[in-house]
């Protein structure tokens, strides 16, 4: 009898019935593809206009500060930091991040420096492990010494998420931007470089996690070593 009242039904009651019952999670799949395809579009912008700031710094012609900060990653950030202190951009120099099993004397000959301008000028922070604790560990000695203008050194690419987490540590300091550039990011070409592309998809994403931390307030990780061992 039920086959017989479904074969005296209308087709168009059947395949209305179904659409209705197909409809909501017809809707559901299409609401969740156009958020993946919003989302990898605004992705997408975000990464390029990234990628254009980072490409678009520059040093400054004449740098002057109160004192220099460099975020440890390579010798050749270093290398600068020193060099703008010989040149006397700035009275102070902190090296930030620096490894504990490394010390002043090793990086004084390695950078060829003099011992007298390490000791009088060149402090060794070796209690940060990431760009937060950098922040944090360099805030800690803007403090102490009270300056008020601080040249930073960092690769290019860290430099933007490097003022963002220095300046939510120290709001009251000027910072100023030294980039050091590893590979030039004004044309094409970085786009065919995996290794390159990879450390800017890296940081791109780092950074946007550091500014929806920023805008939610949420900094709960100190990034310094005394604290987790003392936690």
């Amino acid at each position: 009898m039920l086959d017989q009242a479904k074969a005296g039904m209308p087709n168009g009651l059947l395949q209305d019935g179904r659409r209705r019952r197909k409809g909501p999670v017809r809707l559901l799949v299409r609401a969740i593809l156009a958020v993946i395809l919003l989302v990898a579009i605004l992705g997408s912008a975000g990464f390029l206009y990234f990628a254009e700031t980072v490409a678009g710094l520059e040093t400054p012609d004449d740098p002057k500060a109160d004192a220099i900060v460099v975020l440890t990653g390579g010798y050749q950030r270093i290398d600068h930091a020193i060099d703008l202190l010989k040149k006397g951009a700035g009275g102070r120099l902190l090296i930030s991040g620096a490894n504990p099993s490394t010390s002043g004397n090793q990086l004084r000959k390695l950078t060829q420096s003099s011992s007298t301008l390490f000791e009088c000028c060149v402090d060794m922070g070796y209690d940060a492990i990431d760009t937060v604790g950098n922040a944090n560990e360099a805030a800690r000695w803007i403090n102490d010494h009270r300056f008020r203008r601080v040249l930073v050194v960092t690769n290019n690419y860290h430099m933007p998420r490097s003022l963002l987490e220095l300046k939510a540590s120290d709001p009251q300091t000027e910072f100023i931007a030294y980039p050091v550039v590893n590979t030039d990011l004004k044309n094409g070409n970085w786009l065919r470089q995996p290794g390159v592309l990879k450390a800017m998809l890296s940081e791109y994403v780092k950074y946007s996690l550091a500014q929806i931390r920023a805008f939610a307030g949420a900094r709960s990780w100190s990034g310094l070593r005394g604290d987790i061992e003392g936690g």
